[in-house]
């Protein structure tokens, strides 16, 4: 933005030291003439004959005479002191400013690695630069993490676009080869294109937390979310069981049912093979409510599972199945809940498989229901 050129804050703040002494030795000047000089007589006061009283007796104008060379000479001293010693005391004040200054300029041209760590004791300035820092840390986090995000989302959206082109490639140079088949791959390569795509454009909605909040109620989305993923957990025998009480949040509803459908489906495919079970349960505690997801399964090492939130990242031989996903079901969890300012824990249970926890925000106070229910599907094995 241009602007018209103006005083530095220094220059500013050395002519107001040097005004205020200014105008602090005025004052005292004005003082000695209230106080002092006006009673001092304005004529020679004459002794009458035959007294013994001697002595000089000075005139106001004999004083003023000599009184203002030397006021004059004193304002000119403080003048230059102030302007001099104003300059240098505001020169030290914002030394903290221009460090923040030369840093904002460093991160404008995306050095972002760069602290300040300004020393000295807790006050204003020290506070403003602690608080650069860590802008300056998040912005260099958050920008880490959308470069490695593009670069992941790029290779994995290049690989079902090369498929689609070697499949062209191959029904163009062989014209007896079966279209039905051609077509069916084509088809799957291109739903996971879509799939991934649309998981994609929900992160970064979530991610700018474009949603209307309204109140929801968790019980009532793990319920919605098992019934609809009820014939995947049929078709894989996997027994799905909801508990748990009313738990009111505040939210958006398509999110947090996207949220559940990914928590619930994470846990009907990544299962045992047969006879697994999938628990979903929320609860509500002091000043949250929690949505909770576990499933038996393979045992997972902890530092697997501190993984698996990342964009595109899976866990080991877990993805050879056709319902493996894209990578970013747990990434659109981790941030569907940090939209919500709530919390994502994910935790191996010893006995295999894992308990992921969403905790949010309970409404501060609401009139919700209070009794518990409970709904158990059995496994399809034993239908």
């Amino acid at each position: 933005m241009d602007r018209a050129p103006g005083l530095s804050v220094r220059l500013r703040l050395t002519l107001s030291y040097a005004a205020f002494l200014m105008l602090a030795g005025a004052l005292l000047l004005a003082a000695v003439w209230v106080f002092l000089l006006r009673y001092v007589p304005n004529r020679a006061l004459l002794v009458a004959a035959g007294t013994t009283d001697t002595g000089v007796f000075p005139i106001r104008s004999n004083l003023l005479r000599v009184f203002a060379p030397r006021a004059a000479a004193v304002m000119a001293f403080l003048l230059v002191f102030g302007l001099a010693g104003g300059w240098l005391l505001a020169g030290r004040m914002l030394a903290p400013l221009t460090r923040v200054a030369d840093a904002a300029r460093l991160a404008s041209t995306g050095s972002l690695s760069h602290r300040i760590r300004l020393p000295g004791r807790q006050d204003e300035f020290r506070e403003l630069a602690d608080a650069f820092d860590t802008m300056l840390a998040q912005l260099e986090a958050h920008v880490t993490e959308q470069r490695r995000f593009a670069a992941n989302a790029s290779h994995e959206l290049r690989t079902p676009l090369a498929i689609s082109k070697a499949l062209l490639d191959v029904a163009r140079t062989d014209p007896d080869r079966d279209a039905r088949e051609v077509i069916g791959r084509l088809h799957a390569v291109n739903n996971r294109a879509i799939e991934l795509t649309e998981a994609l454009l929900l992160l970064s909605r979530a991610n700018q937390r474009s949603f209307t909040r309204e109140d929801v109620d968790l019980s009532l989305i793990a319920e919605e979310a098992t019934e609809t993923l009820l014939p995947l957990a049929e078709e894989r025998g996997i027994g799905i069981e909801t508990c748990g009480d009313v738990a009111p949040a505040v939210g958006s509803q398509a999110l947090l049912l996207q949220l559940t459908m990914n928590l619930v489906q994470n846990a009907i495919v990544h299962n045992l093979p047969e006879h697994g079970t999938v628990r979903i349960s929320t609860g509500v505690r002091a000043r949250s409510v929690v949505l909770t997801v576990e499933n038996t399964g393979e045992k997972l090492a902890p530092q697997l599972v501190s993984t698996l939130t990342e964009p595109f990242q899976r866990g080991t031989e877990r993805t050879h199945t056709d319902h493996a996903g894209v990578g970013l079901g747990l990434a659109i969890v981790k941030t569907i809940t940090q939209a919500h300012d709530g919390t994502l824990t994910l935790t191996p249970r010893p006995a295999g498989g894992i308990r992921v926890t969403v905790e949010l925000p309970a409404i501060s106070a609401h009139t919700g229901r209070a009794a518990s229910h409970s709904r158990h599907v059995p496994a399809a094995a034993a239908v």
